[in-house]
């Protein structure tokens, strides 16, 4: 059996589904599969979901799915109401709206606070030294890496101002994703936790 994980780039569908895997297979009787289904941005999944959801939870290979899961960045959405300004307040109404317009049991809504990236600040070891030893003191709480700078932005100075290149999205982040140590994110994000949980305990739900 399988998740279908939604994901808004080419960095979430490398690095994301083996990440996720490394964590929930050594908590599982057997192991699952992650199948990624990418968009082409934030706009593009929104627009979609109600439909691209419902193919997998009603088609014919529905019984072979355990949920349908979308992750998106929080920071780079534009479509919260105005007066919504705070993290929490912002990931609380998407989180509803959003399921709210699949309307299915099997489909649940996550979003990465601030960014994907944050993950990957919570275990500053997997980084260049250079890029370590630059890591502000906020970086306890990879999660709390906001909308001013978010941590692809702040990835973006540091690699600048320390390797004089860029931090690459896609070649970079799955490098890191790949040495990154789940339990260490989990530990340290409780977004990332949250998602984590409910996949496991989806799963076990259905006896795996």
């Amino acid at each position: 059996m399988k998740f279908v994980l939604f994901v808004e780039g080419q960095t979430e569908k490398k690095a994301v589904p083996a990440f996720l895997k490394r964590w929930l297979d050594t908590r599982l009787n057997q192991r699952v599969g992650i199948k990624p289904v990418r968009y082409h941005g934030w706009t593009d999944m929104i627009d979609d979901l109600p439909k691209k959801a419902d193919m997998y939870l009603n088609g014919s290979t529905a019984d072979d799915i355990i949920a349908v899961i979308a992750l998106l960045d929080l920071y780079g959405p534009t479509f919260y109401p105005s007066h919504l300004e705070l993290a929490q307040e912002r990931l609380e109404w998407a989180r509803k709206e959003l399921e709210k317009r699949v309307n299915h049991d099997r489909f649940r809504m996550f979003f990465a606070v601030h960014e994907l990236e944050a993950w990957l600040l919570s275990d500053p070891n997997i980084f260049p030294s250079a890029i370590k030893s630059a890591f502000p003191g906020k970086i306890g709480r990879p999660e709390e890496v906001n909308f001013d700078e978010p941590p692809s932005k702040l990835l973006d100075k540091l690699y600048e101002e320390k390797t004089k290149s860029k931090y690459k999205k896609i070649t970079h982040g799955k490098d890191l994703f790949d040495r990154l140590d789940p339990d260490s994110a989990y530990q340290k994000c409780p977004y990332l936790r949250m998602l984590l949980n409910t996949l496991l305990q989806l799963a076990q739900d259905k006896g795996l």
